[in-house]
């Protein structure tokens, strides 16, 4: 019996077997209803033996050892050689337990759909053990366990392969019959000679796959949906080996799925798109979503004519009209990710065209080659992951300083976009390739999201999302944000945490990563690159403390399974610790000591040797996931120096990654940025604004002239610092918040800016700011949810009706987590 699970509270069950089945190809046909809401189609599903039931001296091609082989287990040191995990969606601590491969539903499912008994059950979910155990007495029939969510199954068949035209070839020496039994032999057959081709004939593979796809059924397989999952069986077959490679299944989704959101972008037209949802794609279609579960994907989506579809793909699809009105959009991913980084949108979205300056920009070679052409010679060694299309081992591929790039917007955004955008993109991504060398993928869309969208950005492979947020206010946001989400492409996608615990490994590197593309595509000087970084220092850790002192103890360990990270179940089902509890999409720990740790790294060990190692540890572990030993026992043997200083693996995980708070490291380090210009510049100015204030206070309501006092010119990150520092005072004046707002003309500045203007109108009550806050609220919802919190801890009635005024408006397409989140505090 399934356990029920609080969807807002509880930790997030990832019920895949992938112990015993692995899904290696994803061919989805779908087709999108705005009216409905519904996406609905079939998804065709290939499969493979999962670690349990290969030979042990089957490791895989490219020598290739599955996570739940032992040799992973047991030397931390060593990565599991397959790609990827997941940046696209938010990750959250992982506890692993041996549970659920099969059993769940009402009690009385054992009886009318399996044999399998729920005898043994702990927390409410059965051990795999009760399910499927191969040295049993084979009695029971093997259930394939895939995630599953809030989706309508329709049927559920296996699809006969054989039947294809030409398949033969697949079939090297073993003979056509009509005896089912070698018949279904055959099948699979074919499909573990089709999942294993080499790299080299990935078209003729794709070829293949779509062929096998539209295949005849051979027979409905019996199934059973619960909250979490869908189980499917066939009638008498009892191990993973004998159970059908390639199934289809008919489903659709319901309008309330939270793997999608259903919505209006900024010009009013309808659209839905994948949105980082805590619950990743088990609502999009049936997948398995562990990290270890690594696949490829073919996808072909119908709507309407006046839709773009965006997806995550290697082709820039060129849509095909199936009929008067009705468009057909195809995409393919040729390296194996999880499937929890799929990631689509369907909307009015317009191109934001390139202009000619882009042109230039793409074939300016100042930032062609990479920083220290030494530091690439890993480009001759054989990759470590499994076989695909590798980009690093493609000599064009390795000299491609700007990949292919497009921008889409709501019509209304474009010429925001056109303003900035579309010049940062080009520079960004130079500056990235100047620091860490060859892309790991071939193109790149980036679309402005609807503004119900809970973040600044969202990294998939091959597009990213962005917020409405970074384009007003200069390009000073929306340059770090593209940085950001840039950096995730090698850190997150290509580089991978095999356990989803060690979300630093993805967050971390691409907040440190953002300073050095940013400050490489602005081509600052040595003393501008010092002086931004500490400036941008001071305001992380002021974050860091404000954070670790409103948040729970145990969501600010970025390790926090200790010993246990990177350990599995034995059926590969686990859960994701606090994977739906809806605060933590908001916290920022991750980011935040994860960039502290890496800056610490870099300042003992030298920025250059520290940059060096990161590209290293690019070449040797892309298209892999990896563990936090990974990284560190490779930088640490490149300066076996510093080991007798006492900087070693354990003493980073117990200083850093184990503990709760602030690092103790990071305490003694002292505050540096105080040395800093900009710094001491922001001090300054916040000096003169609390005279100016005493000044008019003490004068009372007698107008006088005061002598005018000269207020310097501030960059972005300063004006955040100073608008913090005036937080912390008890009391502002009114004519003092005018004069602010009007010698920074804060209402057109950046969100981050505006956000600290609106937590100072707050505070002080001062009414006329409340359009500012009524705006940051509707067109900021990335940014503003606790600022609904500041407006009702006042307990001020004009306060408090502006928040619920305001919560009502954006209510109906607001992230469900935030709206949780909003609700708590307004209600």
């Amino acid at each position: 019996m399934e356990t029920q699970l609080d969807p807002m509270k509880d930790d997030l069950p990832l019920m895949a077997n992938t112990s015993y089945v692995l899904v290696k190809h994803y061919i989805l046909d779908l087709d999108v209803d705005f009216q409905s809401k519904v996406i609905e189609g079939v998804i065709v599903l290939f499969l493979e033996p999962g670690s349990r039931y290969r030979k042990t001296s089957s490791t895989g091609r490219g020598g290739c050892r599955s996570q739940f082989d032992e040799t992973c287990q047991t030397r931390p040191s060593e990565p599991c050689l397959s790609p990827v995990t997941n940046a696209a969606t938010r990750s959250s601590e992982t506890e692993y337990n041996d549970f659920a491969v099969c059993g769940k539903g009402d009690e009385d499912t054992s009886d009318k759909n399996g044999n399998h008994s729920n005898e043994e059950q702990a927390s409410g979910i059965s051990s795999s053990k009760d399910c499927c155990d191969i040295e049993n007495d084979g009695n029971k029939d093997f259930l394939l366990v895939l995630d599953c969510c809030d989706l309508t199954v329709l049927k559920v068949e296996e699809v006969d392969v054989a039947a294809v035209s030409g398949i033969e070839k697949f079939t090297r020496s073993a003979k056509l019959t009509d005896v089912p039994k070698e018949q279904e032999s055959l099948r699979n057959l074919i499909v573990n000679e089709l999942v294993t081709l080499p790299a080299d004939r990935w078209e003729e593979q794709l070829h293949y796959f779509t062929r096998c796809s539209q295949a005849p059924g051979c027979g409905e397989l019996l199934f059973t949906t619960g909250t979490w999952s869908l189980e499917i069986r066939k009638s008498g077959i009892h191990t993973p080996a004998d159970f059908p490679h390639a199934i289809r299944i008919w489903y659709k989704t319901k309008p309330e799925g939270s793997s999608v959101t259903w919505t209006t972008d900024q010009s009013g037209r309808p659209c839905v798109y994948t949105m980082g949802s805590p619950i990743n794609n088990r609502a999009l279609f049936p997948c398995q979503e562990p990290p270890v579960a690594l696949s490829t994907w073919q996808a072909s989506v119908r709507t309407a004519a006046g839709f773009v579809v965006l997806m995550s793909g290697e082709n820039s699809a060129d849509p095909v009209q199936l009929r008067e009105g009705i468009l057909s959009w195809y995409y393919y991913v040729t390296m194996p990710m999880p499937a929890s980084t799929f990631t689509v949108a369907v909307g009015c979205w317009q191109e934001v065209k390139q202009q000619s300056f882009t042109a230039a920009i793409q074939t300016n070679t100042k930032f062609s080659m990479p920083s220290s052409q030494a530091d690439f010679r890993w480009h001759e060694e054989i990759c470590g992951h499994v076989e695909y299309p590798c980009r690093f081992q493609n000599p064009a591929a390795r000299l491609q300083a700007v990949i292919p790039y497009r921008v889409f917007a709501p019509w209304c955004l474009m010429e925001r976009c056109e303003e900035h955008l579309l010049q940062l993109i080009p520079q960004c991504l130079s500056a990235a390739y100047t620091t860490l060398g060859t892309h790991p993928f071939s193109r790149l869309d980036v679309l402005i999201v609807p503004s119900n969208f809970s973040s600044l950005g969202m990294a998939s492979p091959h597009i990213i999302f962005l917020s409405q947020s970074v384009l007003p206010g200069g390009s000073h946001l929306c340059g770090t944000r593209l940085c950001h989400e840039i950096a995730h492409a090698w850190f997150g996608l290509a580089i991978g945490a095999r356990d989803w615990t060690e979300e630093w490994i993805s967050e971390g590197f691409a907040t440190f990563l953002e300073d050095i593309f940013w400050a490489r595509a602005q081509q600052l000087s040595h003393d501008e690159v010092k002086g931004q970084r500490e400036l941008k220092a001071l305001l992380r850790w002021r974050r860091l403390r404000d954070e670790v002192q409103n948040s729970e103890e145990e969501l600010q360990v970025l390790r926090p399974k200790k010993e246990s990270t990177g350990e599995v179940s034995e059926s590969g089902a686990s859960v994701v610790k606090h994977g739906l509890k809806a605060e933590k999409i908001f916290m920022q720990v991750h980011y935040l000591k994860g960039y502290f740790l890496l800056r610490s790294l870099a300042r003992t060990i030298g920025e250059a040797s520290y940059l060096a190692s990161l590209r290293k540890f690019v070449h040797k572990f892309h298209g892999q996931l990896v563990l936090s030993q990974d990284f560190l026992c490779m930088l640490l043997e490149d300066i076996p120096e510093h080991k007798e200083s006492g900087l070693t693996v354990e003493s980073i995980f117990q200083n850093w990654l184990d503990t709760s708070g602030i690092p103790k490291p990071l305490l003694e380090e002292g505050e540096t940025w105080k040395e800093c210009q900009l710094v001491q510049q922001v001090s300054g100015e916040v000096t003169k604004w609390i005279q100016t204030n005493q000044r008019i206070r003490k004068s009372g309501k007698k107008k006088r002239k005061q002598d005018e006092v000269v207020f310097q010119k501030l960059l972005p990150d300063q004006l955040v610092l100073l608008l913090e520092s005036l937080l912390e005072e008890k009391t502002l004046c009114p004519r003092i918040l005018q004069c602010l707002e009007k010698t920074y003309q804060l209402q057109e500045q950046d969100a981050e800016v505006r956000h600290r203007w609106c937590e100072l109108v707050v505070k002080h009550k001062y009414l006329p700011g409340y359009g500012d806050v009524e705006r940051f609220l509707r067109e900021d919802q990335a940014m503003g949810v606790y600022l609904y919190g500041e407006l009702m801890v006042n307990e001020d009635a004009k306060q408090q009706e502006l928040a619920r005024k305001c919560f009502a408006a954006a209510r109906e397409h607001m992230d469900a987590s935030s709206a949780k989140v909003v609700a708590e505090m307004l209600f």
